[in-house]
């Protein structure tokens, strides 16, 4: 059974770069057709979808966030990584990583949140 777990740190500083890794376990990232993605949960918000890379390494984005977010991966030690830049306090918000849509699984989430 795959496990996705977040890590990064809690606290980011406007304008800087928010840096959060997913480590996966019980299955490969590279394994054909599967795609991991980065959501996220802004306070008494719903649910917004930030972006994916695939079992290929190619990553797609969403459009009101592909301009500032990347996300890469390091197979050797099956994680991938969000990458989103010039934060603000709207970009506060539980961050959770996921293997959608198939085989749906979800990390527990981390909480971000950005302030001086």
């Amino acid at each position: 059974q795959v496990q996705l777990q977040e890590s990064g740190p809690g606290l980011v500083k406007p304008s800087q770069t928010l840096s959060l890794t997913c480590t996966v376990s019980g299955g490969s990232i590279t394994t054909n057709y599967y795609y991991w993605s980065w959501v996220r949960q802004p306070p008494g918000k719903g649910l917004e979808w930030i972006g994916y890379i695939a079992y290929s390494g190619s990553a797609y984005y969403s459009p009101s966030l592909k301009s500032r977010t990347s996300i890469s991966r390091d197979t050797s030690k099956n994680q991938f990584t969000l990458q989103m830049s010039s934060v603000a306090p709207e970009d506060t918000a539980m961050y959770y990583c996921a293997r959608l849509p198939r085989a749906p699984a979800w990390g527990q989430g981390t909480q971000v949140t950005v302030s001086r």
